[in-house]
């Protein structure tokens, strides 16, 4: 027999659930589409969903829930105080962090807010292996600043490409010595790091933190609103690991910080809802003071009781490993098929979204004509998709003068829903790219008419050059 024929095919990706419920998908035209993008200023932010035919805008809150946590909702009790929906998610949730307190929060953003705003002020600094926008923006609210030290690595070095997510450990020194410890209010840990291509943090490099975090006395606090995914690379990847479940990883990587942070809207497998969770009583007594104030009683905190059933169900499901295989694999189908067709991805493939630099995409548009913008308007024009540029309109800042400080990279995100879209949305995709490399040469791009003071990516406003 041939060493072909010996060779066992590897099976086609099939999706480890079955569809009982279908939501009908408008089909457009490009003239169409076009005509709906110029009425939105050309921000996909401001598209209308139904006009939308596959919307990798975000994973957060865009997921389907399963049937037991529509069924979960059934029992949600909707008692202002002590009900027995918050009993059942505060359980899951000191299991899964081993952290005593716990908030519940509508969203990830406001237990930001709430810490954040506690921790920051004038003066202060945070330091994170990436800021994510919503991170950012409510710390530099305080007047604090926040400053990224994820660590850099060759594009070519295929040797060490697991955990391109990490902290840089030497810089976070640096940073801690320069600027004071005194000074850092919180050195934070996304996972996955989110803005840096949702790539994964390896266990180990999250230990080393924390031990830096111990050296100087320092709260660490850990962003994990995929902390799922970010395990099921750890299990895969690092070894040690091969063996564990990925929720026994998330455990002992939730152990080692001093707060806990997730939009629910992510690995919580539910369409809203967030969580703040702390070890430290007197400073959970003051977020407990801004979560009654802001969001709601400590014991639903801006959530129903159904809201509290389903998430408690979800962060039990999240961590299925038929899912997460699932989820990882269909995520790196997209984007392999991507590279095979030369599109510049960012590599390897993270876990709930592929990256493209858009600005190696379109070498011939200047930076402060927005590269990345132009393939999110591109790509919802050619095929109905929408996705959100992760570049100089997100990220990107003016100087005294006006002129942009650009992002590092040009980055647009298409990021994947859970349990959302099937394979053949999948290769649609990758079909409306090959009219996007018809359109490499464009020289083209825009310029921004109007900008909020923060998050302007969400209600920023576009004209074509």
């Amino acid at each position: 027999m041939s060493n072909s024929a010996s060779q066992k095919k590897e099976r086609t990706l099939a999706e480890p659930f079955r569809i009982k419920m279908v939501e009908p998908l408008k089909m457009t035209t490009e003239a169409y589409r076009e005509e709906k993008l110029k009425e939105a200023g050309y921000n996909t932010f401001l598209l209308q969903a139904e006009d939308v035919y596959v919307d990798f805008l975000t994973d957060s809150g865009t997921g389907a829930m399963s049937d037991t946590q529509w069924a979960g909702m059934m029992l949600g009790d909707e008692s202002y105080a002590g009900a027995k929906s918050w009993n059942k998610l505060e359980k899951v949730v000191k299991d899964l962090t081993s952290m005593p307190y716990v908030l519940p929060t509508h969203q990830g953003r406001a237990a930001e807010r709430i810490l954040y705003g506690i921790l920051g002020g004038t003066g202060k600094v945070f330091i994170s292996n990436t800021h994510f926008d919503t991170t950012r923006a409510n710390i530099e609210f305080t007047g604090a600043t926040a400053i990224d030290i994820v660590e850099e690595h060759d594009e070519n070095d295929h040797e060490n490409m697991s955990f391109r997510g990490n902290i840089d450990l030497i810089k976070l020194v640096q940073l801690i010595e320069k600027c004071g410890p005194e000074n850092v209010a919180a050195v934070i840990m996304t996972v996955t790091n989110n803005s840096s291509g949702g790539q994964p943090v390896s266990m180990a490099n999250m230990k080393s933190a924390r031990e830096i975090c111990n050296r100087y006395g320092l709260l660490m606090v850990i962003d994990g609103c995929r902390i799922a995914e970010n395990s099921y690379f750890v299990k895969h990847k690092e070894p040690g690991y091969g063996r564990h479940t990925c929720k026994s990883i998330a455990q002992e990587m939730l152990a080692l910080g001093d707060a806990f942070i997730m939009s629910a809207k992510k690995d919580g497998m539910v369409n809203m809802g967030g969580l703040l969770t702390l070890r430290d009583e007197e400073l959970s007594r003051k977020c407990i003071n801004m979560l009654i104030i802001s969001e709601g009683f400590t014991t639903y905190g801006g959530l129903s009781g159904r809201d509290m059933e389903a998430l408690a169900i979800g962060l039990v499901e999240v961590f299925d490993e038929g899912y997460l295989h699932y989820r990882i694999k269909s995520t790196a189908f997209l984007g392999e098929g991507l590279k095979a067709k030369g599109i510049p991805v960012v590599w390897p493939i993270g876990g709930h979204a592929v990256y493209i630099d858009a600005g190696k995409l379109f070498p011939n548009i200047p930076v402060d004509q927005y590269p990345g913008h132009v393939l999110a308007c591109a790509l919802y024009t050619k095929g109905g998709i929408r996705c959100v540029e992760v570049g100089s309109v997100m990220f990107g800042k003016h100087d005294k003068d006006g002129k942009l400080i650009p992002a590092k990279r040009e980055l647009v995100r298409l990021a994947i829903p859970r349990r959302v879209y099937t394979q053949s949305h999948i290769e649609y995709v990758l079909d409306v790219f090959d009219d996007i490399l018809e359109m490499q040469n464009e020289t083209k791009g825009y310029k921004i008419v109007y900008e909020p003071p923060f998050l302007r990516h969400f209600t920023a406003r576009f004209e074509q050059l």
